[in-house]
């Protein structure tokens, strides 16, 4: 019992907005999980097997999320380093590489204990240049010296892309965790990613939702055809609708600069979708691995997030957190 009081204890030291927040995601999960037992019951000559195994799915990603966030920033950065280099070898493998790249290849994967250490250092200003300024600097001049001419623009543009994408973006969810205490935070650091992650994966599931209930007019035919404005639209203005209803509570942002968030966030939830489509168009592929059942790889799940990511930091660093 003694543990139990302990563990308790420990519970109820975090924030209660923060623990009501993941509170509310598990019910949302229970009831996905409710709706898989009873789907095949109600439609039984419909395969739900794709249902059962992305609820399945979800069980594990809020599991790992909730647990980092409880424990506090170390945990999280961790978390969020393995998610990038899990993303960057899911685009290596798939991006057009060549033998000779191998080197480069090396030196991209060394990137993400270089950034995240300057997260663990809580150095932003050294975070903010390294990836888009020394290794944009550095990749295209060891080509170079290695003496790889053929196709070394486009070669150069692709490894700085995955090094933007799954690096440097994805890093700023964990960087949040690293906002001063002094900013009135109703939810602490760890509220921040929450509502960044929750309000992401959000606009997602709407967009899905309101195109497969309203969608007839398509908004990128020929890149993600599935994607229609009436989804588009639905899960623009859903999402604006959570953000400025329940940011308050983990947001130190009110008024016009949560408004600025709730309209921008959105969009550049949709963009990040559309772009990897457009990758994966482009590479022949539907997804980018199949490590997580129901949902496909890493960086089919974080596609929105890193757009997301950069721009709710920047914005909160515009609008609260000074530091930044």
């Amino acid at each position: 019992m003694d543990v139990i009081d302990k563990a308790l204890a420990w519970l109820l030291s975090h924030p209660s907005n923060l623990l009501w927040g993941l509170a509310g995601v598990v019910g949302l999960c229970t009831l996905g999980a409710i709706a898989g037992m009873i789907l095949p019951l109600v439609q039984p000559a419909k395969d739900h097997t794709n249902l059962r195994e992305r609820v399945a799915s979800w069980w594990v990603m809020i599991a790992l999320l909730a647990g980092a966030l409880l424990i506090g920033w170390p945990a999280v950065v961790i978390l969020f380093a393995i998610v990038s280099f899990i993303a960057l070898r899911e685009f290596l493998s798939l991006a057009p590489t060549r033998r000779e790249d191998r080197l480069i290849i090396l030196a991209a994967y060394l990137t993400i204990p270089l950034s995240y250490f300057f997260i663990i250092i809580d150095r932003y200003g050294i975070y903010l240049v390294f990836v888009p300024v020394y290794c944009f600097l550095v990749t295209p001049f060891l080509m170079a010296c290695m003496g790889q001419t053929r196709n070394y623009l486009a070669a150069v543009a692709m490894f700085h892309w995955g090094l933007m994408t799954c690096v440097y973006n994805v890093g700023y969810a964990a960087f949040l965790m690293r906002a001063t205490s002094a900013e009135i935070m109703p939810a602490g650091p760890a509220g921040l990613v929450f509502m960044l992650l929750v309000a992401t994966e959000f606009n997602d599931v709407a967009q899905y939702v309101w195109g497969k209930l309203f969608g007839r007019r398509k908004i990128t035919p020929t890149v993600s055809p599935n994607k229609t404005w009436e989804g588009f639209i639905g899960g623009w203005v859903s999402t604006a609708a959570l953000i400025w209803f329940v940011g308050p509570l983990f947001l130190p942002v009110q008024g016009g600069a949560l408004a600025t968030i709730a309209v921008t966030l959105p969009l550049a939830g949709f963009a990040g979708d559309v772009t990897m489509s457009a990758i994966k168009r482009d590479l022949g592929v539907k997804d980018t691995s199949h490590l997580i059942p129901g949902h496909g790889g890493v960086l089919d799940r974080i596609d929105s997030l890193t757009f997301t990511a950069p721009l709710f930091f920047h914005l909160l660093a515009f609008f609260t957190v000074g530091r930044f």
